[in-house]
C-alpha cells in the first residue's frame, strides 16, 4: 500500500476558495495562504450545528487512529449528504519528528496539504513560541535593567518553550557570565505552554489580550504575584498572535471542509482545538466533528469539564475510538504477538473500553458510539468478541475501514453517530467548580479514572492553599498524567483497581484560567526516542518531502 504522504500527493486538491464556498464563505471572508490554505477572518455569530466529540481508549504508543477516524467520519457524513465541517488540532513538530509522526490522519482519511499541516502550516505554533519567549525576554531584561518590580529571581514561574522534543532543555541555566541574573530555567514544549492554552480558550481578540495580561510570571520579594501586564508585555505578545488566533481552513482528501487550529497536548495540557475554531465550525455547517487528545480520561475529560464550561457548548454524541490491538495490549498480550488472534487477552483488555463507555454515559450523561479502527489482522472471532462485549456494556460498536476506504468506510459509523446524536441529553460534569481544588482533583480521579483517591506532595499542598488564598480556587483543574493508563502509572493497564494518583506539583495558570495538577512522572518537555521519526524524513532531488507520516 502507498504511504500516507504518497496518498496525499495523489490527491487532486480543490482551491481553498471552493472549500470556503461549501461553508458559505466568500473570498472576502478568508485570507489565503497559497492555493490550499486560508485563515477565516469573518467569524459567524450564530451556532447551529450538532457537535460530535471523538475520543479514544488509553492508547498504544502509536495511537489508535483517532484523527483518522474523525476525518473518515466527517467524510462519511458528507457522503450521506450532510453539511459537515471538521474541527481538529494542529500538529506539533515534537511528535512529527518523534515517535507518533504527523497528526493529519492516515491512509485515505487525511487532511491536506498534509506536509504543510504537519510542518510549518500557517505559522501558528511559531507565533505562539515567539510570543511566549518574548515575555521571557522582557522578564529577564526587566530584572537585568534594575528590577523595578522587585521580582524574586528564585520565584519565576513562567517558562520558555520550543516546539520540539528536546530533553536537554528540561533543566538549564540562563543569564550566565553577567548576561543577566543567573537562574534556573525549564523549557516546556510549545503545545504545553500557557500561551497555547490561552489562544485555544480565548473567545475573541480582546479576550486573548486580557488573558495574556493575566499570565503569572512569578512573585516579587513581598510574595505578591507579578503579571505579564505589570511588564507591559501583553500588547506586544498579542501583536504576534493577531493572525494566529484566526482559524485555519483546509480540506480532507475528499474535499470536506476542515478547520485545523490550536494544538495543546492532552497529557500535559488541555488537549482541545481552539474555541474560536469550534464556534466557527458550529456556525458554518449542520454537523461538526471534533476530537480531543489521547484517551477519554484526558482529552475528553478536559473537553467536557473545561472547554465546554468556558465555551458554553456540549457535544450531542461522543465517539470512542479503539483497536483490537490496543485491547489485546491492555489484556497483557506481548507486543510482538498483537497481530495474532488472542481472544483471552482481548477480553481481559475490554474493561478499559468499558470504563470509558461508562464515563461518557454515566458521568457525563452523553450518548456514545464505539468506533473500532479495523486492521487486516483483526479476525472474525475478535470482531465478534468486541461487538458482543460493547453491546453488553450498553453501547454500539462499529468497525470502520476509513484508513483503506476513506468516507465510504466511514458511512456506517456516520449513520450510527447521526442516529445517536438525535437523543442527546444535558451534559453533566465530573466535579463541581465551587468545590476546593483538592476535592475537584479527587473527583476526577474517582469518577473518571476509577481510582480510590489522591495523595499530594507537601509542595503541592502548599501551592493549593496559596492558590485558594489568592482567589484562584474556583478554576477548573487540568491533570497532567500519562496517557497509557487510567492511573498515573503507565504500567497499570486495562481497568486498574485500588490505585491512588500522586500529585507532585500544582501550577496556577492565571491567563489560561485553570489549575494544572502534575501527576506521576509526566514531563512538560518530551524527549526523543532512540530512533525518532526524524531519521526517516527527507527531501528528494525534486524538492519533495518524503518519509513523513
Amino acid at each position: 500500500m502507498l504511504s500516507d504522504i504518497e496518498i496525499a500527493k495523489q490527491c487532486k486538491m480543490r482551491r481553498i476558495g471552493e472549500i470556503a464556498a461549501k461553508l458559505g464563505l466568500t473570498e472576502d471572508d478568508i485570507e489565503c495562504y497559497g492555493k490550499y490554505k486560508a485563515k477565516i477572518s469573518a467569524l459567524p455569530k450564530q451556532r447551529r450545528a450538532k457537535l460530535v466529540l471523538v475520543t479514544a481508549i488509553n492508547p498504544t504508543a502509536s495511537g489508535e487512529g483517532k484523527t483518522t477516524v474523525s476525518i473518515g467520519l466527517a467524510d462519511g457524513m458528507s457522503r450521506l449528504g450532510k453539511s459537515v465541517c471538521l474541527a481538529l488540532r494542529e500538529p506539533s513538530l515534537g511528535p512529527v519528528f518523534g515517535i507518533k509522526g504527523g497528526a493529519a490522519g492516515g491512509g485515505y482519511a487525511q487532511v491536506v496539504p498534509m506536509e504543510d499541516i504537519n510542518l510549518h502550516f500557517t505559522g501558528d505554533l511559531h507565533a505562539i513560541t515567539a510570543a511566549n519567549n518574548l515575555l521571557c525576554a522582557i522578564l529577564d531584561n526587566h530584572i537585568f535593567r534594575g528590577n523595578e518590580l522587585d521580582i524574586d529571581p528564585e520565584k519565576i514561574y513562567f517558562r520558555r518553550c520550543l516546539d520540539m522534543n528536546d530533553r536537554a532543555l528540561r533543566n538549564v541555566t540562563v543569564g550566565q557570565k553577567g548576561e543577566g541574573v543567573e537562574r534556573e530555567e525549564h523549557f516546556e514544549i510549545t503545545a504545553a505552554s500557557e500561551v497555547m492554552a490561552i489562544l485555544c480558550l480565548a473567545t475573541s481578540l480582546a479576550d486573548l489580550k486580557r488573558r495574556l495580561g493575566n499570565i503569572i510570571v512569578g512573585e516579587n520579594r513581598r510574595g505578591e504575584y507579578v503579571y505579564a501586564r505589570d511588564l507591559k508585555a501583553e500588547g506586544a505578545m498579542c501583536s504576534l498572535l493577531k493572525d494566529a488566533i484566526k482559524p485555519n481552513l483546509v480540506q480532507t482528501l475528499e474535499g470536506t471542509p476542515a478547520i485545523v487550529h490550536g494544538g495543546p497536548f492532552a497529557n500535559i495540557a488541555h488537549g482541545c482545538n481552539s474555541i474560536l475554531a469550534t464556534y466557527t465550525a458550529l456556525g458554518l455547517a449542520d454537523w461538526v466533528v471534533t476530537e480531543a487528545g489521547f484517551g477519554a480520561d484526558l482529552g475528553a475529560e478536559k473537553f467536557l469539564d473545561t472547554k465546554c464550561r468556558v465555551a458554553g457548548i456540549q457535544p450531542d454524541c461522543v465517539v470512542i475510538v479503539a483497536t483490537v490491538k490496543a485491547l489485546k495490549l491492555h489484556g497483557g498480550a506481548d507486543k510482538a504477538a498483537l497481530s495474532e488472534e488472542n481472544i483471552q487477552a482481548l477480553e481481559k483488555g475490554l474493561p478499559n473500553l468499558y470504563k470509558h463507555i461508562e464515563n461518557i454515559q454515566k458521568v457525563y450523561n452523553k450518548p456514545v458510539v464505539v468506533a473500532m479502527n479495523r486492521f487486516a489482522s483483526d479476525t472474525p472471532a475478535e470482531i465478534e468478541a468486541v461487538m458482543d462485549g460493547v453491546k453488553r456494556a450498553g453501547a454500539q460498536a462499529v468497525f470502520t475501514d476509513v484508513f483503506l476506504k476513506g468516507g465510504e468506510g466511514g458511512k456506517e459509523l456516520a449513520e450510527a453517530v447521526c442516529k445517536a446524536a438525535q437523543n442527546s441529553t444535558d451534559l453533566h460534569y465530573s466535579y463541581d467548580l465551587n468545590d476546593p481544588i483538592e476535592t475537584k482533583i479527587a473527583d476526577v480521579v474517582k469518577n473518571v479514572y476509577g481510582g480510590d483517591g489522591v495523595t499530594f506532595s507537601d509542595i503541592a499542598k502548599e501551592k493549593i492553599a496559596d492558590a485558594e488564598k489568592r482567589g484562584y480556587g474556583k478554576l477548573p483543574v487540568i491533570i497532567a498524567k500519562t496517557q497509557y493508563s487510567l492511573s498515573d502509572d503507565a504500567k497499570l493497564l486495562a481497568r486498574p483497581q485500588g490505585f491512588t494518583v500522586h500529585v507532585r506539583d500544582i501550577i496556577v495558570k492565571g491567563g489560561a484560567e485553570f489549575i494544572v495538577a502534575v501527576a506521576g512522572n509526566i514531563m512538560l518537555m518530551p524527549g526523543l526516542g532512540k530512533h525518532p521519526a526524524a531519521e526517516h524524513i527527507d527531501v528528494d532531488e525534486n524538492g519533495e518531502i518524503v518519509g513523513l507520516s
